[in-house]
């Protein structure tokens, strides 16, 4: 049986991240801006999502359809965004756990059309054969009594050159297809993605640029869209800075709240601290700081460059890459230490500057980075510690 106190241990203050969900959401609300948020993050853990359905967000977002699939399964009613272009091989998974998703392929949209009219139609034929509700799975898109379409967010690339038409007519072809000949779909807005992997940076001249092709697809279909999503968190310093042109209503916000940081935003409003990373020291020694013998490559294929600073007093944390990714992406709190290195299941830390402070056997804290995050969610090697919002 494993020991409750075991470690490495991932801390997450519930509280701290009701502060930050609300206090983003708040200077959202102000400039007209809805929030989707993010939960991939942190793997869509049930007791995180559930302080963002407490605080009110309109959709919980993934790119993992399992992972929407786990927030069903938790007993969370907010509706579920899926943020990843879907599989064609998913889309009866979509069909049945998403009520909106992004697009940006017209034969996605179709496929998407007929999986979400094939789920409609089985539920409707298991509830009139009697089959009891708890033992039947409700699609995302329907009611008791009449079917809601799937709702589909039309993605635009602006030049980041992720997912997105990059044709805008095509774009427009797509959306009135949708408006006129996909009945099972409802068409509620464009969007777009930015920084991710071109690093073209959100600015007021690409939200207006989403914002004109809003109005050629609200021109083209006769109507109002629901929804102009301008991006992730790194968007939101347009709203904290008043840039954000009118008509961008929706942000789909991870790290930012997560973290409480997001280069480019001033966030003195945030608590930085929501996670705490701990690891425990099972080994403190003077060594070397330059290996000795015939150097080859690392344990992941890697040439590394060291420096020879003499003797220094070295301590090893019982954690490694296998649990965070990666040894740049966690800082250590306790000032003077220094990460210089990991292997799978070790971090190596230079502690030269503290070394009468550290022992076998202590915990020491780390900060961590959203990649990390990630890493550190999606293993059972890492114990995870809720500390309970105070409700008052």
């Amino acid at each position: 049986m494993m020991t409750e106190n075991r470690y490495p241990v991932l801390e997450i203050d519930l509280g701290k991240l009701e502060h930050n969900l609300r206090e983003i959401m708040a200077r959202c609300a102000a400039s007209g801006i809805q929030v989707a948020g993010v939960v991939k993050g942190f793997t869509a853990w049930p007791e995180m999502a559930r302080v963002y359905e407490r605080c009110g967000c309109p959709y919980l977002a993934s790119s993992r359809i399992e992972q929407l699939k786990k927030l069903r399964e938790a007993g969370i009613r907010t509706p579920l965004m899926l943020l990843r272009v879907p599989m064609l091989s998913e889309l009866g998974d979509v069909a049945e756990v998403a009520d909106i998703s992004l697009q940006s392929e017209t034969e996605t949209l179709r496929q998407l059309n007929a999986a979400v009219e094939k789920a409609a139609k089985d539920y409707k034929n298991r509830r009139a054969g009697g089959e009891r509700e708890t033992e039947s799975v409700e699609p995302a898109g329907s009611g008791h009594s009449e079917v809601r379409r799937h709702k589909v967010i039309l993605m635009a690339d602006l030049g980041d050159l992720r997912e997105g038409f990059w044709d805008r007519q095509e774009l427009i072809r797509a959306a009135l297809e949708v408006e006129r000949d996909l009945p099972y779909l409802e068409l509620a807005g464009v969007g777009t993605n930015l920084t991710c992997f071109g690093s073209v940076k959100a600015t007021p001249e690409k939200m207006r640029e989403l914002l004109e092709i809003a109005a050629q697809v609200e021109e083209t279909i006769g109507r109002e869209l629901t929804y102009v999503c301008g991006g992730a968190s790194s968007s939101l310093h347009m709203v904290l800075d008043g840039t954000m042109p009118a008509g961008v209503n929706l942000l789909r916000l991870g790290e930012s709240v997560l973290l409480g940081d997001f280069l480019g935003c001033e966030m003195d409003f945030t608590y930085r601290d929501v996670f705490t990373l701990k690891a425990e020291v099972v080994e403190v020694k003077d060594k070397p700081s330059y290996p000795s013998g015939e150097l080859t490559a690392d344990a992941f294929g890697r040439i590394r460059q060291y420096e020879d600073l003499g003797i220094r007093r070295r301590a090893l944390a019982a954690m490694g890459l296998v649990d965070y990714g990666s040894y740049t992406d966690i800082r250590p709190r306790m000032r003077g230490i220094e990460v210089i290195g990991a292997s799978s299941d070790h971090t190596i830390l230079d502690v030269e500057a503290v070394k009468e402070r550290i022992h076998v056997g202590d915990v020491l804290e780390f900060d961590i980075r959203y990649a990390s995050m990630v890493y550190l969610t999606n293993t059972d090697s890492v114990r995870r510690v809720f500390i309970p919002a105070d409700l008052g």
